[in-house]
């Protein structure tokens, strides 16, 4: 079972974390001052999914593991850990200041550099997760490949 939810949750962050880059870009070029603020508390919400689902995604990759990580599951265990302090010392921090931020009104010059800094991470984890997911798809295919022998 946790293998099957593995790459759900998975899924389901790496799209959350893409809905929201790519939603804070959209908004900061063609949205007005309520559209941001709006987007920053929705973001806040999205967390609700975001977090438990990548959660769920290490702790069921954790358990999928039989035996030492070794080739591309070792590969992929390397990167968590840069996307998890990514994630909880950068990413989450700055949706909460960005949200109060906006709830007040107050688009600043602290608001765009932590936006900023924001966006690059967000990227960062992105292309993380997109070479996690790449890595599990291609195991996948290896496993099957295996079982057909």
């Amino acid at each position: 079972m946790l293998r099957r939810l593995h790459p759900i949750a998975g899924t389901i962050g790496f799209a959350s974390i893409a809905l929201f880059w790519t939603s804070t870009l959209t908004v900061e070029i063609a949205g007005g001052p309520g559209a941001i603020a709006a987007l920053k508390q929705a973001i806040l919400w999205g967390m609700l999914v975001l977090i438990p689902a990548l959660a769920l995604t290490g702790f069921s990759g954790m358990k999928s593991l039989s035996g030492p990580a070794h080739g591309l599951a070792s590969t992929k265990l390397r990167r968590m850990p840069f996307i998890a302090g990514n994630g909880i010392l950068v990413l989450i921090p700055s949706a909460v200041f960005l949200h109060m931020k906006a709830s007040t009104g107050a688009f600043d010059t602290a608001f765009y550099a932590v936006q900023a800094v924001e966006l690059v991470a967000g990227a960062i984890n992105l292309t993380l997760l997109g070479l996690n997911l790449r890595d599990g798809l291609r195991m996948t295919r290896r496993r099957r490949q295996v079982s057909k022998r």
